[in-house]
């Protein structure tokens, strides 16, 4: 039987592993670069993820339905194809590590704002101090990687691109609220990432994978943790507690990544850092802190009033 005291475990459970998961794919980037470009990478990734979950409906019998197609095709391409396209590239274009993490962690204040008249999640003081404080930490997290970058002035432009359409995609689902499950969401959004990216690789004449194993080890990796962990457990938090806050946590990625980054390749952790993980930390616990209250979804305007969702619907 759920009650709120297991509903609450359970959101505290999914946002710890969402943070550690999601922080997992930057390791899982830094593992396949090292033997391929971006564009292969990110091709391999999808494909078997694609396979790998359509084999599952299939087996279970629950394909998704055209219009199911067409919504999660959509924030396929602003989630995955044109969100990871873009940071991927910024980067192999010489935008620095910690600029583009930083980049990135202003997504959380831009869906805040545009929740409030979009999706009627509203914020109060409190959160507002803890969306500026959570930024202030990821800025400590990554201020000694900020400079040193020989990338020209478009390049910048790339991740905050990716940023605004993973941002409009985060939006955006909530809005529409689909009724299909997680595995078929993730399902249909890889498989349009696949075709993107292949098509990409194919342009670039770089499709072909590399026998490295250390390629192979990394698309297991990206798939497993990243998009079955960290982007399932994406979709799943902002199902269940908002954009807002599911787009808060996010906050605490770049301090997960640098302790990622410590116990597998040895990676300095500076003072620094380890003070911008406590402030990220406090800062996202001001936000979470406060509960969507019944009375907020009647104070709200009907069609973007703030309901409780199943996350998911059937599996």
């Amino acid at each position: 039987m759920r009650t709120p005291d297991s509903d609450r475990r359970l959101d505290v459970a999914t946002s710890v592993g969402l943070v550690v998961m999601w922080s997992s794919g930057f390791i899982g980037a830094e593992l396949g670069t090292r033997t391929a470009p971006a564009d292969t990478l990110l091709a391999w990734r999808f494909l078997f993820l694609a396979l790998l979950l359509t084999g599952v409906l299939v087996a279970l019998r629950r394909l998704p339905s055209a219009a199911a197609v067409r919504r999660q095709a959509v924030l396929g391409v602003l989630c995955q194809v044109v969100y990871l396209g873009l940071v991927f590239t910024g980067v192999r274009e010489g935008v620095p590590a910690g600029i583009a993490a930083l980049i990135a962690a202003l997504q959380p204040m831009l869906v805040a704002t545009a929740a409030g008249p979009l999706l009627g999640e509203r914020t109060d003081r409190w959160q507002r101090v803890g969306l500026v404080l959570g930024l202030c930490g990821v800025v400590l997290v990554v201020g000694g990687d900020l400079g040193g970058g020989e990338a020209p002035v478009w390049a910048y432009l790339l991740p905050v691109a990716g940023m605004l359409s993973l941002a409009s995609g985060t939006v955006l689902e909530r809005r529409w609220k689909p009724t299909e499950s997680v595995v078929q969401a993730i399902a249909i959004q890889a498989s349009v990432s696949a075709v993107a990216f292949f098509a990409i690789a194919a342009f670039t004449g770089t499709a072909r994978p590399p026998a490295d194993p250390q390629f192979w080890l990394a698309v297991t990796w990206l798939i497993v943790l990243s998009s079955l962990g960290g982007y399932g457990l994406y979709v799943l938090v902002s199902r269940r507690q908002g954009a807002t806050r599911v787009s808060t946590l996010l906050y605490l990625t770049p301090p997960t990544t640098m302790l990622w980054a410590f116990l597998m390749f040895g990676d300095e952790v500076r003072l620094l850092s380890l003070l911008g993980l406590v402030v990220s930390a406090v800062g996202v616990l001001l936000v979470l802190r406060r509960r969507p209250r019944p009375t907020d979804a009647a104070d709200s305007p009907p069609p973007a009033a703030e309901r409780p969702v199943r996350a998911g619907g059937s599996a």
